[in-house]
């Protein structure tokens, strides 16, 4: 990534949650920790109307630390409704995935954005089995469900990706923004891939670490 410390680069990273009190406050320290001086970022959290104390630990974060905002469903929509909101009101150069839970760890964010810091590409999809390094093993049938998904998704796509279901997807601000978001549940996965296939934008895939 290309250092310029008169032009930083803003990362905004939309997690949209739903009763993810057991997690939401360690997978928030863990993204505040990608911050340098090359970097900065903005965390919109999107609290899915959750009936736990997700919204009271978001709130209670926000206050602590000024990047993180906070903004909440009155009812129950779901993930792709919640990637929504916190999409239109990301001000970031580059725009993220983050979920709530411990299983992505926010170090890969840092090197998935380089392909679009440099102008090389306008998407990075991450992918759970293009990775190098250590990763957890996932059932058989998981696995294999999610390989039977890629395929389809690929069909329609004419992409060639390995991991269509994976959370971490990149995205240029203004790529981002003009997608519109019509299902609201999960899968919005496989909608994101297939419209930013139409538009025929400049896609990259990055492996990614997975527990």
């Amino acid at each position: 990534m290309q250092e310029n410390p008169q032009n930083q680069i803003m990362l905004s990273i939309v997690v949209p949650g739903f009763n993810e009190e057991k997690t939401l406050e360690r997978c928030l320290q863990n993204v505040l920790q990608i911050q340098d001086d090359s970097l900065s970022i903005e965390v919109i959290i999107v609290d899915d109307c959750s009936t736990d104390d997700s919204h009271k630990i978001a709130q209670a974060l926000s206050q602590k630390h000024t990047v993180i905002r906070v903004l909440r469903h009155d009812r129950n929509r779901g993930k792709g409704a919640a990637l929504q909101t916190g999409f239109r009101h990301a001000n970031g150069h580059i725009v993220a995935i983050q979920d709530a839970d411990l299983e992505y760890d926010p170090a890969d964010l840092k090197r998935m954005i380089i392909p679009i810091a440099d102008n090389q590409a306008d998407v990075v999809l991450g992918s759970r089995f293009a990775s190098g390094g250590a990763h957890r093993i996932l059932y058989f049938w998981h696995y294999l469900g999610n390989k039977i998904l890629t395929l389809l998704s690929n069909m329609f796509s004419d992409l060639n990706l390995t991991d269509m279901e994976c959370c971490y997807k990149i995205f240029r601000r203004e790529i981002i923004q003009r997608i519109e978001i019509r299902e609201p549940r999960f899968g919005v996965e496989p909608e994101l891939v297939a419209k930013v296939a139409q538009m025929r934008v400049r896609i990259f895939e990055m492996g990614v670490s997975y527990s």
